[in-house]
Formats: structure tokens, C-alpha cells, sequence
């Protein structure tokens, strides 16, 4: 049974629950009840000159350029249930998204606002799933669950050299949490390239209690030939040299089969409630040398559970001569999703722009 505002779902849409629905924008930057549309300053502000206030005078907020935008501060305790906002592409390796659960100092979400909605490239891809929904043109929305206890605080910081507008909107209730709610958090890593013979590490160094529930990989080929052989390895709880849950190839952990080729010659684009290849970039003879690809799997169904510790990586393997496995050096970039109980481990740093970019 769902728990007030947690976890509604449409098997529990019906019940009256005890919570308070709030919503965070330009237009009500605090999220007061009775405390929207009151604006007499904003971005909409010369378009609304011949009307009053109410009129969409503040839609948007302007990020400057090195400037950290603080979107939300909310007191517990509560339930983030939906997050929508756009931004132009050009934005969307620049635009640096942290969420910080119950005052800490360490975020526990922090990644490109591209990657976190599953589009990597700069380049506008739908995406039709469950948790994460990108609809023309540009439309990015998350409902991933993120329930807290005392507070939520959401930052977006410009690290690009140009001001971005950004539109946004923060839907969440104030209710009671159980106990047993985990954190959610997410974090960004790139390997560009793959070490030849190494592995891209998608996260390690999480420690605590908790389940994984997806992954987005931002995937560009630097050789001829198919490059999904890898596995995907989860190494659990104590976990050294050898996984836990060792995947059969980098299509198969995606939910697909036989290179993605459907049909003959053509990769399959798929967007389903939990998996999805989304996105293919292809070259174009000129200045696009190399093909690009963005997936996404989400553990909704099927969670990936930890008791005291996680790491998870994925190889990056084709084919040689003789019928031999290539170790690829690839420029992977993925973004981890998962739940666990607070405190968690510092993530690593962050690499600057120029690791960031999109080349």
C-alpha cells in the first residue's frame, strides 16, 4: 500500500491521502501555497507591457555565465515527483544539475542536464519511458521519486561560457516518509577513450544500503565494425575480482539482440517503459566521423540490490581477425541512477568543460 503522498501509482490513484501538492517555478520560486503568478520583475516581463501582473511575466530564469542557479529550497518532509524543464542543446553538457537531501554537503545527484534525461549528444532525442519522458522539442521530464526528510535543495550551474535560459518546474507534496525510504541519486562519469583493455566504470564507491535502477550510456564508436560484445558487471557486497551479476552484451543489457539490426543494415531505434536505444547519430562524410549511439535501461521491474557496497562497469569490446574480441577505445559516457540510505560517499570530482564536451 502506498504511503500518502509516496509512490502513488495508479493501482493506489483513487485514495485521499494526507499530503500538500507544491510546484516550484520562475513563477513561484518558493513554492508558497497561494504565492504563484505574482512576478512584476522577469524575463516575460516586456512581453506582458500591456497587461498586469499574472500576465507570464517571469516563464524563465537567466543562468549567467559561471553563475550557479539555486531552483529550489524545501523543506521536509516531502516527495519530489516530477521535474520538468528546457534549455537550447547547446546547454545541455553545460548545465551542471545537484541535488542535496537533507542539508549535506556532498550532492547526491550531480550530472549534465542532458545526460540525466538521456540525452547525451546535444541533440534532441525523444525518449518514452517510465521514469524520464523527452517530447518535442525539447521537453525534458523526470518522475523519478526522490523523497526526503528534512530538505531539498536543486542547483543548476553554468560552467559554459554563454548566459542560458532555463525554464523549469518542480512538482512535490509535503508528507509524512516511512523509514524504509531511500535517497535517490545519480551520478555522471566519462571514459574518452576507454583505456585499451580496461573497462568503463559506470560507479563504484558506493557504500551503504540501497538498489540501482538504471543507466544511460552516451556511447561514441571510434572504430569500424559492431562494438556492443561487453558486458555490463555488477560486483555486490563485498564483490573483488569477480561480479555478482555479469550481463551476456552491452545490446542484451539494453533489451535488445543481434547488433540492435533491424532491419538488415540498420540499427533499430526502440523507446519502451524501461529500455530504449533512442538515438543514433550517423556520420555524414564531412565533419561527423564517427557513429554516436544513446540507451537507456531502467530497473524499475527488476532493482539491483546492495546490503553494504556497489560497483558497476561495462566493457567496451568488437571483433578482429581470426574471430577475435577487440578491446575498443571508446568515448563512453554514462549516467548511473540509484537508491540508497544517506550519508553516501563522496562522488569524484567533476571534470571541467573541456572533459565534458561534446567533440
Amino acid at each position: 500500500m502506498a504511503f500518502d503522498g509516496l509512490g502513488m501509482g495508479l493501482g493506489n490513484l483513487s485514495r485521499i491521502v494526507n499530503a500538500k501538492s507544491r510546484s516550484i517555478s520562475a513563477e513561484n520560486s518558493t513554492g508558497e501555497k497561494g504565492k504563484g503568478g505574482m512576478a512584476v520583475e522577469g524575463t516575460g516581463k516586456a512581453a506582458a507591457r500591456d497587461l498586469s501582473v499574472g500576465w507570464k511575466i517571469s516563464p524563465s530564469i537567466v543562468i549567467k555565465a559561471g553563475d550557479t542557479a539555486h531552483l529550489a529550497q524545501v523543506d521536509g518532509p516531502g516527495v519530489i515527483q516530477h521535474v520538468w524543464l528546457t534549455c537550447f542543446p547547446t546547454f545541455w553538457r553545460r548545465l551542471i544539475l545537484r541535488v542535496y537531501w537533507d542539508g549535506e554537503d556532498s550532492p547526491s545527484i550531480e550530472c549534465p542536464v542532458g545526460d540525466f534525461f538521456c540525452n547525451g549528444w546535444g541533440e534532441r532525442c525523444n525518449v518514452n519511458s517510465l521514469p524520464i519522458a523527452v517530447n518535442p522539442a525539447g521537453g525534458m521530464n523526470s518522475y523519478w521519486e526522490m523523497p526526503f526528510r528534512r530538505s531539498a535543495h536543486i542547483t543548476m550551474t553554468n560552467i559554459g561560457d554563454e548566459d542560458a535560459v532555463l525554464y523549469y518546474q518542480i512538482d512535490y507534496s509535503l508528507t509524512e516518509i516511512p523509514d524504509d525510504a531511500a535517497y535517490f541519486h545519480a551520478q555522471w562519469r566519462r571514459s574518452n577513450p576507454v583505456v585499451y583493455g580496461d573497462v568503463h566504470t559506470i560507479v563504484d564507491g558506493v557504500k551503504g544500503t540501497g538498489h540501482y535502477v538504471g543507466t544511460y550510456l552516451a556511447w561514441g564508436v571510434n572504430n569500424n565494425g559492431w562494438w556492443g560484445e561487453g558486458e555490463v558487471k555488477f560486483y555486490l557486497d563485498g564483490d573483488n575480482e569477480y561480479p555478482t551479476i555479469c550481463g551476456t552484451g552491452t545490446e542484451d543489457y539494453f533489451g535488445g539482440a543481434w547488433n540492435f539490426e533491424h532491419p538488415k543494415g540498420e540499427y533499430g531505434l526502440y523507446s519502451t517503459a524501461f529500455l530504449g536505444l533512442p538515438q543514433v547519430i550517423k556520420p555524414d562524410g564531412l565533419y561527423r566521423s564517427q557513429q554516436r549511439f544513446g540507451m537507456y535501461r531502467f530497473h524499475v521491474m527488476d532493482p539491483i540490490r546492495f546490503a553494504q557496497d556497489l560497483r558497476v562497469t561495462i566493457q567496451a569490446l568488437g571483433w578482429r581477425s581470426g574471430g577475435r574480441y577487440l578491446p575498443l577505445q571508446d568515448d563512453i559516457a554514462s549516467t548511473a541512477f540509484w537508491y540508497q540510505m544517506e550519508p553516501h560517499a563522496a562522488f569524484k570530482p567533476l571534470p571541467g568543460k573541456d572533459s565534458l564536451e561534446i567533440i
